[in-house]
């Protein structure tokens, strides 16, 4: 009876050996994995859902400041994953296969010539229409030569975008983070409270 007792025991703590190690397998494979995806011909698809993920920020630079040449009129919608943010906000770099969208929107039908409008709270910049959408991935061994991040542009333009998106050249989008935030993982954390102040949710 009690060796019985002593091989059903020793045999429910290998079981539960087991299913630890499977699980916690399948969490560190998770935290791998991106939501976006790549088609055959190396372009990424179109990504979805991700006006779900954390919000983190909406800079705006309008042309109304910008003498009518602001290179990103629009406001620039910034989502993030959660379980991304989570590992930047204890480590101060995000994890491999982060993905960075920047949904823009144009202002609201301006009705002063630098682009604002009066509204009951006053008068200033208020969200349009969605106006296209960029997006950046952590892929340290695919964008070795743009410091582990490449970046893709689904158009510049109200919806429908684009479907697919091929890498952007460094002279259209890395260039210009490498030059200006590659100390702070090639992201415009200085824009972003969340990340930047790291004061949690």
């Amino acid at each position: 009876m009690r060796r019985y007792l002593l091989t059903m025991i020793v045999g429910l703590g290998l079981v539960a050996a087991t299913v630890f190690l499977i699980s916690t397998r399948t969490g560190a494979a998770q935290t791998q994995q991106s939501p976006v995806v790549f088609d055959s011909d190396g372009k990424m698809k179109l990504p979805t859902g991700f006006r779900k993920w954390v919000f983190v920020g909406a800079p705006l630079t309008p042309e109304g400041l910008n003498d009518n040449k602001a290179n990103f009129p629009e406001y620039h919608h910034v989502y993030i994953e959660q379980k991304n943010v989570d590992v930047y906000l204890k480590t101060g770099s995000f994890p491999e296969g982060t993905v960075i969208v920047k949904e823009l929107t144009r202002v609201l039908s301006p009705t002063f010539p630098d682009g604002s409008r009066t509204e009951p709270s006053g008068r200033g910049f208020f969200n349009g229409e969605y106006n296209g959408i960029d997006l950046t991935l952590k892929d340290s061994k695919r964008f070795s030569k743009t410091n582990g991040w490449g970046f893709f542009t689904f158009g510049h333009h109200p919806l429908p975008y684009e479907k697919t998106a091929a890498e952007s050249s460094v002279t259209e989008c890395a260039g210009c983070h490498i030059a200006n935030v590659a100390k702070t993982d090639m992201t415009w954390i200085q824009f972003y409270p969340l990340l930047r102040d790291k004061k949690g949710y």
